[in-house]
C-alpha cells in the first residue's frame, strides 16, 4: 500500500479522451458560427481549470511553511492537480495571441488615436498597464513563476521518496515561502489581466481577493473528489474521515470567504452608487438576472447548508454532493465575470459552453491521473507522515 502508484486503466485512459474529443466539437462547431463567442468560452474555461492546477501548488506551498502535518498524506493530489498549469499557461498566451481583438476592448488600437471618433481618453489613461507588449510579457512572468515552482516542488517531494532525509523537506519550505510572496501578488494582478481587463473601464481593489477565494474553493472541491476517488480505489486507505473533515472544513470556510468578499464588493459599489462602477453590476443585473442570482445561492446556501454539521463533513456522499456543487457553482461565477464583459445581452449557455467544459474537465483529469501514475500516492518518507497517520480531531 506505502508503495502504490496510480495505475492508469484502459477506462481512465478512454473517458477522459472522449471527453477531450466533446469539448473539441465544440470548439470547432463555435469557431463554426460564432468566433466572439467561442473566444469568451474558451477564457472562460481555460482560466478557471489553470487557476484549480495553481491553487494545487499554492496549498501544497501553504502545508509546507505551515508545516502542516495532517495534510501530508493527501499532497500527492495537489502536487498532481499542478501538472496542468504548464497547458493551461500555454492555452492563455494562445487564446490572447488569437482572440484578444473579440475579447480585450482595450487592444483595439484606435481607441488611443486622438484623432479617432473611437477615442477613449479612459484607456488612454490606462495605456501605461494595458498594452499589448506589457500584457504577453506580465502572462510569460506568470507561466515561469507558477510553473516553476510547481516543478521545483515536485521535484524536491520525489526526490524526498527516494533519498529520504530533511535536505528535500527544507528546501520545499524555503521555496514554499517565496511562493507564496510571489503568489501573493501574481494572484492579484492576473485576476487583473485576465478578467478584470474584459471589463476594462471598470475596477475593484476587491477582484483579486474575490477571484481568489473562488478559484481556491474550486481547487479544494476537486482536490477533494480526487481524494475521494482514489480512497474508493483502494490507494489512500491512509485517509480517515479526520482527513475529510479537515478538507470538508477548508471548503466550507472559504465558502464563506467567497460570499463575504462577493457582498463587500457589491455592497460598497452599491452604496456609491458611482456610474464608473455600477455599470458593472447594472450589467450583470439587466441581462444575468437569473445567473447572477443563482450565483449566489449555488456558492454560499448550497455549501452552507450542506457542510454547516461536523458530521457532513465526514460523510463521504456529502462531500462528493458538495464538492459537484462548489464545481459547478463557481464555473458559473467565473462565466459571470467574463462573459457579459464581452458579449453583453447576447449571452448563450449551450452546447459550446458546456461541450467546452466538458473537453476542458477530461484534459484536467488526464493530466491529474497521470501525475498520479508517475509517483506512490503515499509521501511514506516526508519527517511529518506519522503525524498524518495518527491525525485525530
Amino acid at each position: 500500500m506505502m508503495d502504490r502508484k496510480y495505475e492508469l486503466t484502459k477506462n481512465n485512459k478512454l473517458i477522459p479522451v472522449v471527453m477531450m474529443a466533446v469539448g473539441l466539437i465544440a470548439i470547432v462547431m463555435g469557431f463554426m458560427t460564432d468566433h466572439t463567442r467561442t473566444w469568451t468560452t474558451l477564457l472562460h474555461n481555460n482560466f478557471y481549470f489553470t487557476a484549480m492546477a495553481l491553487c494545487g501548488t499554492f496549498f501544497v506551498a501553504v502545508q509546507y511553511i505551515a508545516q502542516a502535518g495532517w495534510a501530508v498524506g493527501i499532497k500527492r493530489v495537489p502536487e498532481a492537480m499542478g501538472g496542468f498549469l504548464k497547458y493551461g499557461m500555454v492555452g492563455m498566451i494562445l487564446i490572447f495571441i488569437f482572440g484578444h481583438h473579440d475579447l480585450y476592448h482595450w487592444t483595439h488600437s484606435e481607441l488611443y488615436d486622438v484623432n479617432s471618433p473611437q477615442y477613449d481618453h479612459i484607456l488612454a489613461g490606462k495605456q501605461g498597464f494595458l498594452n499589448i507588449p506589457f500584457f504577453v510579457t506580465r502572462m510569460v512572468a506568470y507561466a515561469l513563476i507558477w510553473v516553476g515552482f510547481t516543478y521545483a516542488l515536485r521535484k524536491q517531494s520525489l526526490r524526498e521518496d527516494a533519498e529520504g532525509g530533511l535536505e528535500p523537506y527544507r528546501k520545499s519550505v524555503s521555496m514554499g515561502a517565496v511562493f507564496i510572496v510571489l503568489f501573493a501578488v501574481t494572484s492579484s494582478t492576473s485576476a487583473w489581466d485576465f478578467l478584470m481587463s474584459v471589463d476594462a473601464h471598470w475596477f475593484s481593489t476587491m477582484f483579486g481577493w474575490y477571484t481568489f477565494a473562488g478559484l481556491f474553493v474550486s481547487g479544494l472541491a476537486m482536490m477533494c473528489l480526487f481524494i475521494l476517488f482514489l480512497r474508493s480505489k483502494g490507494y489512500m486507505d491512509h485517509v480517515s474521515s479526520n482527513h475529510l473533515h479537515d478538507v470538508g472544513k477548508f471548503m466550507f470556510a472559504f465558502s464563506i470567504f467567497w460570499t463575504y468578499l462577493w457582498f463587500s464588493q457589491f455592497m460598497l459599489i452599491w452604496y456609491a452608487n458611482l456610474p464608473e462602477e455600477v455599470v458593472y453590476y447594472q450589467v450583470r443585473w439587466e441581462s444575468f438576472k437569473t445567473l447572477w442570482v443563482t450565483n449566489l445561492i449555488v456558492n454560499f446556501c448550497a455549501p452552507l447548508l450542506v457542510l454547516m454539521t461536523r458530521d457532513a463533513k465526514r460523510q463521504i456522499p456529502i462531500l462528493w454532493v458538495a464538492g459537484i456543487i462548489i464545481l459547478c457553482g463557481h464555473w458559473l461565477d467565473v462565466y459571470l465575470m467574463v462573459t457579459p464583459g464581452v458579449l453583453g445581452k447576447d449571452w448563450h449557455i449551450g452546447f459550446i459552453e458546456i461541450g467546452t467544459m466538458i473537453g476542458y474537465l477530461g484534459l484536467f483529469v488526464r493530466v491529474t491521473l497521470g501525475e498520479l501514475s508517475k509517483a506512490s500516492v503515499v509521501p511514506k518518507n516526508h519527517p511529518m507522515f506519522q503525524e498524518t497517520l495518527h491525525h485525530h480531531i
